[in-house]
């Protein structure tokens, strides 16, 4: 093999490694070049997204730590802090689901430990083909399998997520994971390596073969040959990783460590290489000294190992035996493989011997590509949408039942009765409601957190979809009754180096920006996964938002269910709904068209603030956003959740499938006792409001055109989803 068939075996183009050279001043061996092609991938290196994420707000009054850790860190109250993070692991899941999901949750749980937090809550958004496929099937399955496998047995509560469905997404699922973790704010954690002398401790897991050129591969378009890459997905043991944790914050809490970092993409390169960067110092490993679990593995395989469950820190020599000593008592393996030098350089030794180095600073910068822009060819097409083409409904029940039955829409409860939502206690509000609500012990504070995007949005209007996204997570945690505070993302989109997906990308990051702008919620961390594609075409472009809000009362919260019977059930926003984009016209008609509501995001906020002051005051304790399904879904949501019917009426005007099942931001449905009806008024005030009906009995009833009990509904809702597409006597997958 020629020095260019190797170097484009590693992912690295003629510019790149002209760069290198350049760089170096000679030519790298195999080790070195092994060095720059996982750390200027694009997992590793941004170098395609860079240029874009500097438009987001990173600043705020609750922000302790913005991007550039491993988790962004935002003050709680009490001293108290959490630190969260967002990242994917599509590419692994794609060819492994089990393993890839797993260690998708033990790696976003290590990033949260490394800042010294202990991780108290998951999350994760997923995207699947549609499960009339065996092979979309398959894939759910087991990446819910694996989510709930790791998660389980690691002992952190998996709280919250979504899951849909569409076609683009066939082939090349999206598992993105979300972490959260408690810590007091004076024990924050940096992984900068500093002290010259200082000794390098890997402790965890032995370090095995599997993942090497894990992030090579997950910054490659999915293809045929992808199944030959199943070496390149990691195998967790989340038993390994409990006593990781625990090890990790005994040795924090006793002082023992400089600093901390873990092992996730490009394994020991990455952790060395990013610690003595930001510390302005050098590292030396001795890849001999590093413990294995395999046998005749060579330095360039034993430092770019991605291994699971494992840290890298940096310890003052005197305090080295007594660190050995704690993880040898939590069953992990240990060794000091290295020492902090004044070089500047990442040196990779064996046995003594330096088999290559490179400094430091220049295996963290990457190249950045500027790439072209061009709107995608399809926009002016799909956007087109003439309603009289379109036959309104012959039954409203019916299409009603219809959507509450399809997968974007059903009860996710098969989905998280899989995953141990409640180890631990603090999880005051389920799976299933607008947000999960956390408590933080011993305090009156908690904490909420959710995950949302849709994708079919951000096709037809990327710049909207990703302003959607992000005041849809605003209106979600104000309706549980939280402040947002500030967000995480995984950036999900196709290819960088085509100009239409590349618009997407762009578009998607300007109307998060302005959104989180607008909501005061900086972006504090986050994770971007492009050349999401098979040889059928692009992902939708997904801009998942992970969003974090605060209590300062955790118990003044609300929740969608229907409390009481005779409560008054009202609509606080601008009622205008659209049927562009929406989940009826997909579902009803097969059609993903038309131009989706465009945030109103003055209103956005004020109806989210007015609806948090009114739980926050102890008058509304029944909130729910309208967003996928429309108005009708909405309600039969709240009926089933409390198990109490209404009867509603609408505005009269216009169709009565835009009415029904029309989509549109900035809407929360409440219902509030009578008695508390006028104080609710006076916090609405300067927000567009109706009532619109009255809770009570069995039955769901809208303006004559819907009457179905709630049974009816239930039955529809409840279906299980990896049961209705199985084949006959089985199980999906």
């Amino acid at each position: 093999m020629n020095i260019q068939e190797t170097y484009s075996s590693l992912g690295l183009s003629d510019f790149e490694y002209d760069r290198i050279l350049e760089l170096m001043g000679r030519a790298p061996n195999y080790l070195e070049l092994s060095l720059f092609s996982v750390m200027w991938s694009e997992h590793c290196g941004y170098k395609n997204s860079r240029p874009l994420l500097g438009r987001f707000p990173n600043e705020g009054p609750r922000v302790l730590q913005g991007p550039g850790e491993n988790a962004g860190v935002v003050e709680v109250g009490d001293g108290w802090a959490l630190a969260f993070k967002m990242e994917s692991h599509n590419h692994p899941s794609a060819v492994e689901p089990y393993e890839g999901a797993a260690t998708g949750v033990g790696g976003i749980i290590r990033d949260i430990l490394a800042m010294g937090a202990r991780p108290v809550a998951l999350l994760n958004a997923l995207r699947f083909g549609p499960l009339t496929d065996e092979r979309n099937r398959y894939l759910f399955r087991e990446v819910v399998r694996g989510i709930g496998g790791y998660g389980n047995a690691v002992g952190v509560p998996t709280v919250g997520g979504e899951v849909e469905f569409a076609p683009a997404y066939s082939g090349n699922p999206l598992v993105n994971a979300m972490c959260v973790g408690l810590v007091r704010s004076g024990d924050l954690v940096r992984a900068r390596a500093v002290g010259e002398g200082n000794l390098v401790i890997l402790f965890g897991a032995r370090t095995g073969r599997d993942g090497i050129h894990g992030a090579t591969f997950a910054s490659d378009e999915l293809s045929e040959d992808s199944e030959a890459k199943r070496p390149n997905v990691q195998v967790g043991d989340p038993f390994a990783e409990k006593m990781l944790i625990e090890s990790s914050l005994r040795l924090l809490e006793e002082g023992l460590l400089v600093s901390l970092q873990d092992l996730g993409a490009a394994g020991i390169t990455s952790s060395a290489s990013e610690m003595a960067a930001k510390g302005g110092v050098g590292i030396e490993i001795d890849a001999a000294l590093v413990p294995l679990r395999e046998e005749g593995m060579e330095p360039w395989e034993i430092v770019i190992s991605e291994s699971q469950e494992r840290m890298l820190a940096v310890v003052e020599p005197e305090k080295a035996e007594e660190v050995l000593k704690v993880a040898e008592r939590y069953e992990l393996d240990a060794a000091v493989v290295g020492r902090v030098a004044g070089h500047g350089d990442l040196r990779i030794l064996n046995n003594g011997e330096v088999v290559g180095t490179v400094p430091a600073l220049h295996l963290a910068d990457a190249p950045v590509y500027k790439r072209e822009v061009i709107a995608p060819a399809y926009l002016g097409e799909v956007r087109k949408l003439d309603l009289e083409e379109l036959p309104q409904p012959e039954d409203c029940n019916s299409a009603l039942l219809a959507m509450l039955a399809h997968p974007n829409l059903c009860s996710r409860r098969s989905v998280y009765e899989q995953y141990d939502h409640q180890v631990g206690t603090d999880t005051v509000v389920l799976p299933g409601a607008d947000a999960a609500v956390m408590r933080i012990k011993g305090t009156s504070l908690g904490f909420a957190i959710t995950t949302d995007c849709r994708g079919r949005h951000c096709y037809l209007d990327p710049k909207g979809g990703g302003a959607a996204a992000v005041a849809e997570a605003y209106r979600n945690l104000s309706c549980v009754g939280a402040e947002p505070v500030a967000v995480t993302d995984c950036l999900n989109m196709g290819s960088p180096e085509k100009p239409d997906t590349y618009y997407q990308f762009a578009s998607c990051i300007e109307g998060m920006a302005e959104a989180c702008e607008s909501l005061g919620t900086p972006v504090v961390s986050g994770n971007v996964s492009l050349y999401n594609e098979t040889e059928y075409g692009a992902i939708y472009p997904t801009p998942a938002v992970g969003m974090v809000g605060v209590f300062k009362d955790v118990s003044r919260r609300a929740t969608p269910g229907i409390k009481r019977e005779g409560d008054e059930v009202l609509i606080a926003g601008n009622f205008q709904p659209v049927l562009g984009g929406a989940e009826y016209l997909e579902l009803i008609h097969g059609r993903v068209a038309g131009a989706p509501p465009v945030p109103d995001l003055a209103v956005e906020k004020a109806v989210s603030d007015a609806v948090r002051r009114a739980i926050s005051a102890g008058l509304v304790d029944t909130a729910h956003d309208l967003s996928g399904g429309g108005l009708a879904v909405a309600l039969a949501e709240m009926a089933m959740y409390g198990g109490i019917g209404a009867e509603v009426q609408v505005l009269p005007g216009g169709r009565q499938d835009v009415t029904l099942f029309g989509e549109v931001g900035g809407c929360v449905l409440l219902a509030v006792p009578g008695e508390k009806l006028g104080e609710l008024e006076e916090h609405l005030e300067g927000v567009p409001y109706s009532r619109i009906g009255r809770t009570g009995g069995e039955r769901l009833s809208i303006a004559g055109l819907i009457d179905a009990r709630i049974d009816e509904l239930r039955a529809a809702y409840e279906r299980d989803l990896f049961e209705r597409y199985a084949p006959e006597g089985g199980q999906i997958g």
